[in-house]
């Protein structure tokens, strides 16, 4: 399902393209923050006719970093989605990345 598309809570399977991650300080809570959009949007700078943007906030909380999500990663998520300051949200969800963006 597209990030675009996603109901406003519950449990849900959804697949974007990380625009960027946040790594905390090492003087606050260990969590690992990362953005995720729908391709179309990062491609054409598209905005969905309704919703945040087209944009997912991912927490994981107790990680300072998460091997593999960095920007510019496919990922395919599955977890519980809630709101959080604005934004739909979901906290600590499997992931599985399908493709990375390499280094030019």
């Amino acid at each position: 399902m597209p990030v675009s598309r996603l109901p406003e809570r519950g449990r849900v399977v959804c697949q974007g393209h990380i625009e960027s991650v946040t790594y905390m300080p090492a003087d606050q809570n260990a969590a690992f923050t990362a953005i995720v959009s729908d391709p179309d949007i990062r491609e054409t700078g598209a905005k969905p006719a309704h919703g945040p943007g087209g944009r997912l906030r991912v927490v994981w909380l107790g990680r300072r970093r998460v091997p593999g999500i960095e920007a510019g990663t496919v990922v395919r998520l599955e977890g519980m989605l809630s709101q959080s300051q604005g934004l739909p949200t979901m906290f600590n969800p499997r992931y599985e990345i399908l493709s990375r963006q390499e280094n030019e």
